[in-house]
């Protein structure tokens, strides 16, 4: 058995047989409350390396509301994370139902010279403003890689 190599700062290199695994940006939390006036508050928590980062959204429910409210709370989340580094804009969020299952769908622009726009989607059949969320961390996961491998 052979030991994972390391560089220079002792860290293991990614390889085939390596046990180095770099850590993820984790969907840890996610809120909604209706009052009975019918105002709503959504909350999204997500975590890496021990600390955790916030997005919040709040308004008026309604169908498609609440998952535009949830995505919008998804992505202030990922903009606290990034420090400002990235900066993104929904256009939109949509709820489908295909091969018997509920789909959310999210197309996101990334405010970025390239003018980068991103789709994500996630199967939700319980719970749609939730699922809003998850479809951001879906489109955004492998911009989110990206900028955590040059971090």
């Amino acid at each position: 058995m052979s030991l994972p190599r390391t560089d220079p700062g002792g860290e293991p290199e990614p390889g085939p047989q390596s046990s180095f695994r770099r850590e993820r940006l984790r969907f840890s939390e996610f809120s909604f409350s209706r009052s009975p006036s019918g105002h709503v508050s959504i909350n999204v928590e997500l975590e890496y390396e021990g600390q955790k980062w916030f997005g919040r959204s709040a308004g008026q429910s309604s169908p498609l509301g609440d998952l535009r409210m949830a995505a919008e709370a998804a992505l202030r989340a990922l903009e606290e994370f990034a420090e400002g580094s990235l900066s993104f804009e929904l256009i939109g969020v949509k709820h489908i139902r295909a091969f018997d299952s509920n789909l959310v769908i999210v197309s996101i622009a990334v405010r970025d010279s390239a003018g980068t726009r991103l789709v994500g989607c996630y199967l939700a059949d319980e719970d749609m403003p939730r699922g809003a969320a998850l479809a951001v961390l879906n489109a955004t996961n492998r911009l989110l890689g990206n900028y955590l491998a040059t971090r």
